[in-house]
């Protein structure tokens, strides 16, 4: 008898135990739910505090943030007073705004240093869709997305600067908005990289100087890794648009100044480049 009663005592210390661990668990549970769901306001959460009933506070009248004044509207925009693309590239508006030492560069020298920038940042964002010529055939086309227009198309070609960096702006049809990940400075750079392979693509003979033309029957250098230089037209493997190695021409000013980034080989000549100094 005395055998039963201490077994009975047992068991039922062990349902005790195990209901009070129980509730241990289930009020350790409440107090971690209390730190997920904080008391502090979400975005666009509505609130009893204002009298617009908005948790979130609007913007002081007329007033902007440090740094987005964004009062040049051409440059920030791409467009003229009339909504039309503007012709050119800002090459003064860019400099200034393109930190380093750029201040320090010629015309010459900081227009290569956009182009490999463009060259690197377009390699990086444009070439899953456009291709590494702009030809519209991106690995991501190549498996079922929209064919965007070839960069070589005649209404493309044509176009000015500022139409390419509006897009990139603003979005255009299916392609979104990339103001977000490209900075204004980058997205001109894109731009005047891909005039350039327009340039690539549909230049004559005739319009090459003598150098030009000896540089188009030179075998690519050691550094450029078989990507075939800017020189040679029609294939996506030619090297255009390609971002990786960090090797600049020897004696090159452009690949020894920092502003320059990593970017990849650029043995373009200025006439390949499509894009004359301080335009």
């Amino acid at each position: 008898m005395r055998t039963r009663n201490t077994n009975a005592r047992v068991r039922l210390s062990r349902r005790l135990g195990v209901v009070g661990l129980a509730l241990c668990l289930t009020a350790a549970v409440g107090c971690r739910q209390d730190m997920h769901d904080q008391a502090k306001y979400e975005a666009l959460e509505a609130s009893t505090f204002y009298a617009d009933g908005k948790a979130a506070r609007d913007l002081v009248p007329n007033t902007v943030p440090r740094g987005f004044l964004r009062a040049d509207q051409a440059y920030y925009t791409g467009l003229d007073a009339s909504g039309q693309g503007i012709p050119g590239f800002p090459m003064d508006t860019l400099k200034a705004n393109w930190g380093g030492n750029a201040d320090e560069l010629s015309d010459q020298e900081f227009t290569r240093v956009v182009l490999r920038r463009g060259q690197q940042r377009y390699g990086m964002f444009c070439t899953p869709c456009h291709g590494r010529v702009g030809a519209g055939n991106g690995m991501i086309v190549q498996r079922g997305f929209k064919v965007p227009t070839s960069f070589h198309d005649e209404r493309l070609r044509t176009s000015p600067p500022g139409y390419f960096y509006n897009v990139m702006t603003e979005g255009f049809g299916q392609m979104s908005s990339y103001a977000r990940q490209i900075t204004p400075e980058d997205r001109w750079a894109i731009a005047a990289y891909v005039r350039t392979l327009q340039f690539s693509q549909s230049v004559r003979t005739a319009d090459l100087n003598p150098s030009d033309l000896q540089r188009l029957d030179e075998p690519p250098a050691a550094d450029d890794h078989g990507a075939g230089g800017h020189g040679a037209a029609g294939s996506d493997s030619g090297g255009h648009g390609a971002a990786g190695g960090d090797h600049g021409a020897a004696g090159d000013p452009a690949a020894e100044d920092p502003t320059a980034g990593n970017h990849g080989g650029d043995h373009q000549t200025d006439a390949q480049a499509g894009v004359p100094a301080g335009e």
